[in-house]
This record gives C-alpha cells, structure tokens and sequence, in this order.
C-alpha cells in the first residue's frame, strides 16, 4: 500500500501528527459468520465517523486502496471537487486526457446480494472490480453483503494501458480530482493489471516492475523467480504495484491543467459498438452515467453468451452520492473548458466473444494517438442506428472496415440482433435513472434522455426479447 500512496518528504514526516484515517487490514483473519447480514468470511467496512476501515478475511490489496477511494468520492464533492474512476496523461503541449474504464470484474449471483432499503438501488447493481465479498459503506451503516460467484470475468477496458504511453507524461492510472485548477492524482502509485503481460505491448509497466514493486495472484518458477504472466490458474485479477515514478514519464508532482478529452471505454463483448465515437455533451453523460462494459462467459454449464453489466460512473462500488451528482460536476466542467467524449470500444469486432476477435491494441493506441493530436475532430462522420453514435469514416492507421461494425459480422441478422438486444439492455438500466434531474436545471436532463437509445422502437425491442425467452 505504501508503494500507491503520496510518500511524505522526510521534513514532512517530522510533523505528520495524527492520521486522518486508519486502515486496520487482517488480512486472512475472518469476520463472525454469525453476525447479523453476514454471508462471508470476509469485510471491509468503513467508518466515516470514526475515520477507520477494518478489512477480514481478504488479502487483495486493492480493498485498501479502494476504500480510501470512497472516503474521497464522499469527501470531494462536498469541496466543489470532482473525484474520477479514471486514469490520465498529459501531450508534450499540456494536453490533458482522461480515461473512464472498467477492469477485473467479478459477476455477482443475484440471490447473494442484499440491499437494505436505504440504499440507492443503482449502487448495488454490481460491486465490480473486486473479489471481495462484503463491502460495507458507511453513510447507512451496512449497505451491501454479497457472495462472489467467479463463472464470468472480464479481460479488462485498457484504462491503464492507453494511459501509461511512453509518448505522454502520465499523470495517474486509476484515482484523481478534477478542481478549478486542473486535474490531480489521488494516489502516488499504479496498480496494473498483468495478465499475459509482455514486454513488447506494454514496455512501461513491463519495466516498472523491478524491485520495490509488489505483484499480486501472479504464479512463478520457485528456482529462477520469473514470473509466468499468462498463468490464469490463481486468477484472471493478476496485479502490479509500484510507485508511479517508476514509469519513466511519469508527471511529478501528479498534476495537470484541464481535461481536452474524456474518453469511455468499454469492452464490448457483444461485438456491436464502434471503435470510435465522437459523443456530445448529453452523450458523454449518458453513458458515463451507464458505465457500460461486457462479462466473458467462464466455466458455469448452461453460461455461453456474454453478460451487459453497468456500473454508474463507472465505479458504482465507489461512489457515495447519487450518480447524477458526479455526472452533474462532469458536464459542468467539460463545458466550462471545452472538453470532447469519445467512446473507444477495446473489445470485440465481427462477432461476439467466442466468434469475433478482440480489436487489436495497435489499433486502438492509434485510435487513442488520434484524439490526442485533435485529427479525429476533423474526420467525416456517419451515424450508426439504434445509439446514435457518430463514427469516423477513416483513420491513419487503422483498417476502414472495422470502424462500422455491421461491415464486419459476415451474419448481419445476427448483427443487428445483437445490436437491438445490447441497446434494449442500455434502456432498461437507465430506467432507474429516468426521474433524476441533473445539473441546476433540467435542460442538460432533457438532452440526456434525448441521447438514450430513442432509435429502438419499443415494440420491437420487445418482440426480440420476447423471442429470446421463447429459445
């Protein structure tokens, strides 16, 4: 943990005083079966009174991190200060880019998760990014007991990997704040995923990890100590922390003016959305709201297809206000500074997962390369249906034929199948969303409801899933 923190000088540690928080981590040691809602072995629970987290039975180190990610998602806003799921890079020019994501996701079984009626129902949908299996968040004393059911995982959106490139100075790759002065990194370290890592895709976290990095769940030969990166047989979860200046670009201090580019990804495992989209405000928030990314079937019998799975503001677990607060200080901001979303797609194209193929991340880096440098604003665009995204019609470097999905599926009644059943499941997850109002007036509401999936007719939608349940 001490590796992910913002390290104090010396001078500093002189008079640090009491710490504003405590961690009282257990590590293998479990919680009482027997007490009252408890499924587990295993807590986290948080304190905001008392300033304390005590974690049982778990000895994955991001419950530590995480935790503290929530005090801040409570503590910032009531600053006027925007906490992000997100990572961060900056161009040689001071251009600032964020990155939403989601990664390491577990599927929850639905008969293990517990809600008591004083939680927002959007916050349990999906406690995502973690093999835990309680986490306890403060404001109503208990607010979620849930067994982890581990028959599905997700390969991960690339929010790590897009934002540490060694042609821009990285900021962070998982936790900042947006105020009026710029951007910041909460943490003073990274926390990569390193499944089948390799030196030649990713050479900057390859490198990072040397001594004084700590890596987590990884298998290795007991006589050399190498590490065998594509060894699954602990888990998909596989990490690496090391403080961030190990990255050899790293921005120290962790600091950055204002965001040019919000940029959401989403490992579509449905094969159906874009590379590439250029989203409007009312967009951005749509689907920053939706947190949308995909679950890859695992071992279950009977589990073959792949699983939607939103998660509001693309950290649902982390969050302690309602998500249209967030959604509402990110709108704000973007169109105070002028910064542009974009929706990237890392996961599958011409099929689903198990018929298609994952895009290439040489394409998406240089889809990625595209916004920063401000060519893909000046690109022609088409408009796809159902979503209503704009889609560039070509980019350097990247094959023409797999900007436009459809063009890709060789079975286009398939395609569109998809297609109709990913946005009828972006509808009925934003449902609960549907009565909130966002921002100081209704006008950026109205434009974010307009930005749902209008395109689908209800009935048809209907008749489809109708047919689904038939089969």
């Amino acid at each position: 943990m001490g590796g992910r923190c913002i390290r104090p000088t010396p001078e500093e540690l002189e008079n640090f005083g009491t710490p504003d928080f405590t961690i009282y981590n257990a590590g293998q040691f479990p919680c009482n079966r027997y007490t009252h809602y408890m499924t587990s072995s295993t807590s986290i629970d948080l304190n905001l009174a008392r300033r304390e987290m005590v974690i049982l039975g778990t000895q994955y180190a991001g419950e530590m991190k995480k935790g503290l990610f929530s005090v801040m998602h409570y503590l910032m806003p009531m600053r006027q200060i925007l906490s992000l799921h997100s990572g961060c890079n900056m161009g040689k020019d001071g251009d600032v880019a964020l990155f939403f994501g989601l990664s390491g996701i577990v599927l929850l079984d639905d008969h293990s998760v517990m809600e008591p009626e004083t939680c927002h129902p959007n916050l349990i949908r999906d406690l995502l990014q973690r093999f835990l299996v309680i986490h306890v968040l403060p404001i109503h004393d208990v607010c979620y007991l849930c067994v982890p059911r581990l028959d599905m995982f997700d390969l991960g959106t690339g929010k790590t990997t897009l934002s540490t490139d060694h042609n821009r100075y990285l900021i962070g790759d998982d936790e900042h704040c947006w105020s009026d002065n710029g951007v910041s990194n909460i943490e003073g370290g990274c926390y990569a995923k390193c499944i089948d890592l390799s030196r030649e895709k990713e050479p900057d976290i390859w490198n990072a990890i040397k001594f004084g990095t700590v890596v987590e769940n990884v298998v290795f030969d007991e006589h050399t100590r190498e590490v065998e990166y594509s060894d699954k047989s602990v888990t998909e979860n596989t990490r690496a922390a090391y403080p961030i200046e190990y990255i050899p670009n790293a921005k120290i201090p962790c600091v950055g003016p204002h965001p040019k580019n919000v940029i959401l990804l989403a490992c579509d495992a449905f094969g159906v959305l874009p590379p590439v989209s250029k989203l409007s405000l009312a967009q951005t928030m749509y689907h920053f709201i939706s947190g949308y990314t995909a679950l890859m079937a695992g071992t279950v019998d009977g589990v073959k297809e792949p699983q939607a799975t939103f998660s509001a503001c693309f950290g649902a677990a982390f969050i302690m206000l309602h998500p249209t607060k967030y959604a509402a200080m990110l709108a704000e901001k973007m169109k105070k500074h002028g910064a542009t979303g974009w929706l990237v797609n890392t996961g599958w194209s011409g099929g689903r997962y198990g018929e298609g193929s994952r895009i290439k991340l040489a394409y998406t880096r240089k889809i990625i390369d595209a916004i920063h440098s401000g060519t893909l604003l000046e690109a022609n665009y088409t408009k796809t249906e159902v979503f209503g995204l704009e889609i560039p019609t070509q980019i350097e470097g990247v094959p023409s034929e797999i900007l436009q999905p459809g063009d890709t599926w060789s079975d286009k009644k398939a395609y569109k199948e998809a297609l109709l059943k990913l946005g009828g499941l972006f509808k009925k997850n934003f449902e609960g969303f549907l009565n909130y109002k966002i921002g100081t007036d209704n006008k950026l509401t109205e434009e974010i409801l307009a930005a749902d999936v209008n395109k689908i007719q209800t009935s048809e939608v209907k008749s489809f899933m109708g047919s689904e349940a038939d089969n």
